[in-house]
């Protein structure tokens, strides 16, 4: 028998002897490619997001909080686990999560929950962890949302994982929720403001409104089966806007996420600046359960913020990128003020589909670099070779364009940030691969798409895949 199938059996038989009657309703929303500054409550001030915004004025918003890969099917697969991503065996996009790998809502499951998925997969087979799965309806796969939770079975808790297909490429525009005029969009300063990338963003912005309502509909739910006080609703993203230096990168426009809990006990309209991860949900939903974290789980639960929001649970948080139709091996920690990445791979442009020419906004960057008209800032994407190192002094510097890595006032927080690479590193069994899987080819159309052919990923040469140590939480 598989380890880690064994740990699950013993912690399905040490459960909390919490009655069902007890235990908690958990809805975990988790959106696809919706940057955190991009809903209102987080400081958009064209998005509209009435849905999110009214979650956020019940619960805690979190202000601090990363995913582990800004990478569809490795954050999702890091999230399920409580795990990093290379001790997932799935630290790459569109690698299948491994069966033995431990999941919390199989864990949810055998305590007594009725488990469900709706939407985006992504993680592989998992039909052990949800007693149902649906694809989802609709252009944002969540029109289904509503009538599962009222179909469920009575007699049990129920969790349910709610997985948006919003705001993900390519766009689908309908009548029913907002549309956005070009104009009216905020152009981050390292895309170049051209009518593209307007007209790109305008179209991004109505599938986070779309995600809005869906979230809406569900809380109406709820409300109409008078449970939404039984209920802990979490929503995050799994990374970053699809845009050039957003998705798959790890400045803060890749990896910081919104984070929003409500539920019963939750302090209610809290912002809560402690640094929070991605990995921490599935120890905290858990915990909500009644049910033993399983010690496979690297990440903290986030329960004592609930009534504390002033409180925190950890001092350091790690993030890493990885293989995403383009090679790279790049991870970051973030520290107080200080975020610091490491580039392993510094011989190669940093490309995802997103930030090549496939899609309007990465067009218009690359047409307006072949015309030498970008900014400084604008024309980060073209560096090659690019940093070893960079260091940013996130306060003073919200986009991460000033590395102060050859800073020599900065030279005790480079030596801390480097300290605390290697040490997490080792602890995780974290590697950089000799035969990395190569970028993926072009279609006869000239585009990227496709599967992809891989070879050695993150972790594998040192079976981190079997590693539980977490590396840094608190720095003492």
């Amino acid at each position: 028998m598989p380890r880690f199938r064994l740990a699950a059996i013993l912690i399905m038989l040490s459960i909390s002897l919490v009655s069902a009657a007890d235990r908690p309703n958990i809805i975990f929303f988790i959106a696809d490619d919706i940057g955190w500054e991009d809903l209102a409550c987080y400081g958009s001030t064209v998005v509209k997001t009435p849905h999110f915004d009214a979650l956020a004025a019940r619960g805690i918003r979190f202000s601090n909080a990363y995913v582990t890969a800004s990478s569809c099917s490795p954050s999702r697969c890091s999230i399920i686990t409580g795990r990093y991503p290379h001790n997932t065996g799935a630290p790459e996009l569109h690698t299948k999560l491994p069966p033995d790998q431990v999941r919390f809502p199989v864990l949810l499951r055998e305590a007594g929950y009725y488990t469900m998925l709706s939407g985006k997969n992504h993680m592989g087979e998992v039909s052990d962890a949800f007693a149902l799965i649906s694809k989802g309806e609709g252009p944002g796969s969540s029109e289904d949302w509503p009538r599962l939770l009222a179909e469920r079975p009575k007699d049990q808790p129920f969790f349910a994982w709610f997985a948006s297909t919003d705001a993900h490429r390519d766009w689908q525009i309908d009548a029913t929720h907002p549309v956005y005029d070009p104009a009216s969009v905020v152009v981050p300063p390292f895309l170049f403001d051209g009518p593209l990338t307007r007209q790109d963003l305008a179209n991004y912005y109505h599938e986070i409104s779309r995600a809005d309502a869906a979230v809406g509909a569900v809380v109406a739910e709820l409300e109409r089966q008078g449970i939404v006080g039984q209920t802990h609703i979490f929503f995050t993203a799994d990374n970053g806007r699809p845009f050039p230096r957003c998705k798959t990168r790890l400045y803060e426009s890749g990896i910081k996420t919104p984070l929003l809990w409500a539920g019963p006990g939750v302090t209610e309209g809290a912002v809560c600046t402690s640094l929070a991860s991605t990995i921490d949900l599935a120890p905290t939903i858990l915990g909500l359960a009644g049910v033993e974290i399983s010690p496979t789980m690297q990440g903290v639960s986030l329960r004592p913020i609930a009534e504390d929001p002033r409180g925190s649970v950890r001092d350091v948080v790690f993030a890493e990128q990885n293989w995403h139709v383009y090679q790279a091996h790049q991870r970051m920690v973030r520290v107080g003020d200080f975020l610091y990445i490491k580039n392993n791979f510094p011989d190669r442009q940093a490309l995802s589909v997103e930030s090549d020419a496939t899609f309007p906004a990465g067009e218009e960057l690359w047409a307006e670099h072949d015309a030498g008209r970008l900014t400084p800032e604008q024309s980060d994407l073209f560096r090659n070779p690019r940093p070893g190192e960079e260091l940013y002094q996130v306060s003073d510097d919200p986009y991460q364009f000033h590395d102060l890595s050859a800073d020599p006032e900065q030279a005790g927080a480079l030596a801390t940030m480097r300290a605390l690479l290697e040490e997490w590193t080792k602890a995780t069994g974290d590697t950089v691969p000799a035969d990395p899987t190569p970028d993926r080819a072009l279609k006869p159309d000239g585009k990227r798409g496709g599967g992809k052919n891989p070879r050695e990923m993150p972790g594998a040469s040192s079976g981190a895949d079997r590693i539980n140590a977490p590396g840094p939480i608190r720095i003492p």
